[in-house]
């Protein structure tokens, strides 16, 4: 099962496309200009993702849409490979020596599928010694692609520690929250 879902590169935009915004939904034209990729290699990795359960189609005035089904097995797993590759997750991987020295950083599960901000939500919380600028330009650039405000808490490892043995409500809710690590061990962090 899961060789019919990692074995083709076309296979591999079209994942990173849909999971790297949950939610949209696309038209075969969109993806296959979104993929740079044939259309007809397009169109049979659709059919077999489909036929996996990862995606749905509907017909909408003679055109057909696809969408990703949130109740597929390993939606979860995907999104959260998927968001350690592309968009903000795969940026702060890739850039991790030029952000500084980072014990933890973090994505929100709600910011991970793409669910609309709430008050107070955290989608990006880091722990370190980290080059601010630096992170601000990945933010900003993250920001324009998804056209929306990205919420994140950057943190000395000194300021979390002594915030986490106080129990600090606000970390505590970061911590107690289902979350997607980019850096650092997640049993690690949420250890007392």
């Amino acid at each position: 099962m899961l060789i019919d879902i990692l074995i083709s590169k076309v296979r591999v935009k079209i994942l990173e496309l849909f999971l790297g915004n949950p939610g949209n939904i696309y038209h075969v034209r969109e993806i296959v200009r979104r993929v740079d990729e044939e259309i007809n290699a397009v169109r049979r990795e659709l059919a077999r993702l489909e036929k996996t359960g990862l995606l749905a189609s509907e017909w909408r005035a003679n055109r057909r849409f696809y969408s990703t089904k949130r109740d597929y097995i390993f939606y979860s797993e995907f999104l959260s490979i998927v968001n350690k590759s592309v968009g903000l997750g795969g940026a702060i991987i890739k850039n991790k020596a030029k952000l500084g020295k980072i014990k933890y950083a973090m994505l929100s599960a709600s910011f991970v599928k793409g669910r609309p901000y709430a008050q107070n939500d955290i989608d990006l919380f880091v722990v370190g010694t980290i080059v601010l600028p630096e992170l601000g330009a990945i933010i900003r650039e993250e920001e324009a692609r998804r056209s929306r405000e990205i919420n994140f808490t950057p943190m000395t490892e000194e300021e979390f520690n002594f915030r986490k043995n106080r129990r600090d409500p606000f970390v505590m809710g970061i911590l107690a929250k289902p979350k997607v690590m980019l850096i650092g061990d997640e049993e690690e962090i949420v250890k007392l």
